[in-house]
């Protein structure tokens, strides 16, 4: 395997220039699914590299419960300085594992929690709660996806502030924005260097939702006026991978966004711009992640089984 075990897990670092220049150049739609993509293959691949490194340093501890021949210097010495990085794995990847069983629990509690709260009430699209809490959010799942509003955020708005807040709910649930938000904290849990993919993603998905909600009110002034009026006295949402008008992401640039025309949707942006560079950069390092993960997944695999007796 050689150096090829750790490129996986230095090789998201090719990510970072187009996770700033999707926010700007980039239609959400198409920087939100582009970045998640790219956040989920190379965070699946350096945690499969961690696993085999961490397979090697597992079979040199006393009573572990490998086979013997697995901590054979043949196998150590498919992976540079297997005695440090080796043991180093197992904290390591059992940290990760860890971070998202716990963020995947949070999560569904939330969830669940939520509908439980939810029970009484009608079972219509629009969840209304006597709060003086000030929020908003989308919540999927259950019987049927719900947007949840406080009486508090309500009576802050206007007649067609109200219709903008709706219309962005309503477009969270129906991109299923919640699962792009899930899988790019995942990722960052997996590896620290895809955040900046996370923090992007966070953005991205909220101005995703701002220009449906646009175009379905067909007055991008009001949708502008009822983020920046919710961005001041709303609390968020409940947990970070579900969406809500006011959070996350940097509200002026929102705000200053939709006071501009609508952004051009394009599939994939022109070479030779510094977008199109970084976005080929992002890929060029996604595949060679891919290829790199399997290579050592499958060299690893060959050398257990030959060091193996059966």
């Amino acid at each position: 395997m050689g150096v090829f075990v750790f490129l996986p897990l230095v090789l998201p670092l090719t990510a970072w220039p187009i996770a700033r220049l999707a926010e700007q150049h980039l239609h959400p739609r198409t920087a939100t699914r582009l970045l998640t993509v790219v956040a989920a293959v190379m965070a699946l691949c350096s945690t499969v590299c961690l696993a085999l490194v961490m397979v090697v340093g597992t079979a040199q501890l006393p009573g572990n419960p490998l086979p013997d021949a697995w901590s054979d210097p043949e196998v150590r010495a498919a992976v540079p300085y297997d005695e440090v990085v080796g043991k180093a794995a197992i904290p390591a990847l059992c940290a990760v594992v860890a971070a998202s069983a716990r963020t995947l629990w949070r999560h569904g509690r939330v969830r669940r929690r939520a509908h439980r709260a939810l029970a009484g009430l009608p079972g219509t699209g629009v969840a209304v709660l006597p709060d003086e809490v000030p929020y908003a959010y989308a919540l999927p799942g259950g019987r049927r996806d719900r947007v949840v509003v406080s009486t508090a955020l309500l009576d802050c708005l206007e007649a067609g502030e109200r219709r903008a807040l709706f219309a962005h709910e309503r477009a969270h649930l129906a991109a299923r924005h919640h699962r792009y938000l899930l899988a790019v904290r995942l990722a960052a849990l997996a590896n620290p260097f895809l955040r900046p993919l996370r923090t992007a993603v966070s953005y991205t998905a909220e101005r995703w939702a701002d220009e449906a909600a646009a175009r379905a009110v067909g007055d991008r002034r009001a949708v502008a006026t009822a983020i920046g009026k919710a961005a001041l006295v709303s609390r968020g949402t409940p947990v970070a991978t579900l969406a809500g008008l006011a959070a996350p992401g940097p509200v002026p640039r929102r705000v200053a966004a939709l006071l501009r025309p609508a952004p051009a949707v394009r599939t994939w942006p022109p070479v030779f711009t510094s977008v199109g560079l970084a976005a080929w950069a992002a890929a060029a390092g996604t595949a060679v992640s891919a290829m790199s993960s399997a290579n050592a997944a499958v060299t690893m695999f060959l050398i257990l089984r030959a060091a193996t007796p059966f």
